[in-house]
């Protein structure tokens, strides 16, 4: 049984994904080191020192919801608690939690931090892909199918856009309208759903008109159209993230030599790592990340739609789906493409709760993947197995 198991795992995305939290730690040193020293006054390996400790405790997370049956959560005792606890923390977080970067997201617990909203992301996973799976037989009955499960999606995003944090409020919507897609609902549903939402948004912006469309969020979207026109003040960042992208060339200007990280591209370790990866490794170096990303959500799609349990399928499609939103949220920001909204690039930035939130997310992908490989390798072959042709005993001949 035991090796029948081992068997079914998908060592191809595990290494994948193994490979480029690697690569991201080597990164995360050497766009880190002088921000370190310049900026806080610690020693140049202190941020790739507290990364590694965050790897190396998510690899310890990874195997264990690896090995953890995935069918386990969909109970309700295991998802109340889950409802329970993620709603509290974001609620508590508008009262105790620490101001950064002109949000109230984080808990500061022992000099880490902690940011709750990150975990909220895949709570919405777990909670939407198993109510729709439970609710299969009357997905289409929009008052009693439909509209139950969205109630906590609401609330969710509610409290993170009070912090105000308004793309990682995006970001769990765009994950849902994704589990929702894919959940076999019919499109008469969907489209009452696309109506109440815009109707629900548009309460909220005109409610927080004033913060939502303040100068300085405006500037953000003004700003994509020439950054160099100020350069010095809300074109700063993107500014020196595009002069990183473009200098690295097809092979970069070698690891560790990069000029952008020493002191003129902001969070060079966390949200503009990518730029700084550009400036070192060129195009290569991009293009191995990308073609890391790529794999991994297309192997959590190909695994969803392979998985015959809804929902195993629908949260092999929602994991994917965060992981590939946030990818191309980050690139898009880094690049000039959208405003820039402090979105993590996965399994690469530097972050602990990113890591482990992300270390748990794909712990539970490979074990779908297992359960799914299991089935149709083992389960399906006993089935088809014809039975063995019955023994006649032999006819006694009477002399």
């Amino acid at each position: 049984m035991l090796k029948k198991i081992l068997k079914s795992y998908d060592y191809s995305l595990i290494a994948v994904i193994a490979m480029l939290s690697i690569f991201g730690l080597v990164m995360v040193y050497s766009a880190s080191m002088a921000f370190a020293v310049q900026r806080y006054g610690v020693a140049p390996d202190h941020f790739f020192q507290k990364q590694r400790i965050f790897l190396l405790g998510g690899a310890v997370i990874f195997s264990l919801f690896a090995f953890f049956p995935y069918k386990i959560m969909k109970s309700t005792r295991f998802l109340v608690p889950m409802v329970l606890l993620s709603l509290a923390g974001l609620g508590g977080i508008l009262v105790f939690g620490k101001v950064a970067g002109n949000a109230q997201s984080w808990y500061e617990v022992g000099g880490i931090s902690i940011q709750p909203s990150e975990f909220a992301k895949l709570g919405v996973i777990i909670y939407l892909s198993a109510v729709y799976a439970k609710k299969q037989s009357y997905i289409n009955e929009f008052n009693k199918g439909v509209v139950p499960p969205l109630m906590y999606l609401v609330a969710i995003s509610v409290l993170i856009m009070l912090q105000p944090d308004y793309g990682t409020a995006g970001i769990i919507m765009l994950i849902a309208i994704f589990i929702i897609l894919s959940s076999g609902m019919n499109w008469k549903n969907i489209l009452k759903l696309i109506g109440i939402g815009t109707v629900l948004l548009t309460i909220f912006a005109i409610g927080f008109h004033d913060h939502i469309f303040s100068p300085e969020r405006l500037e953000r979207f003004t700003v994509l159209e020439d950054p160099f026109r100020d350069e010095q003040d809300e074109g700063f960042h993107l500014t020196n993230s595009l002069l990183a992208i473009g200098s690295g060339g097809i092979t970069g200007l070698g690891l560790g030599k990069g000029v952008q990280k020493l002191g003129y591209l902001p969070e060079s370790h966390t949200d503009f790592i990518i730029a700084v990866i550009a400036e070192e490794l060129g195009i290569l170096g991009v293009a191995f990340v990308l073609v890391c990303l790529a794999f991994i959500v297309l192997k959590g799609i190909r695994i969803g739609m392979k998985c015959k349990d809804p929902f195993g399928s629908l949260l092999a499609l929602g994991i994917s789906s965060m992981i590939g939103i946030q990818s191309v949220i980050n690139l898009a920001g880094v690049s000039g493409m959208i405003p820039l909204t402090g979105v993590p690039l996965p399994f690469v930035s530097y972050g602990g709760s990113s890591i482990i939130q992300l270390a748990i997310a794909s712990g539970i992908l490979v074990n779908v993947s297992m359960f799914a490989n299991y089935e149709s390798k083992f389960k399906t072959k006993k089935a088809q197995t014809p039975p063995a042709p019955a023994v006649r005993e032999p006819i006694s001949v009477r002399r």
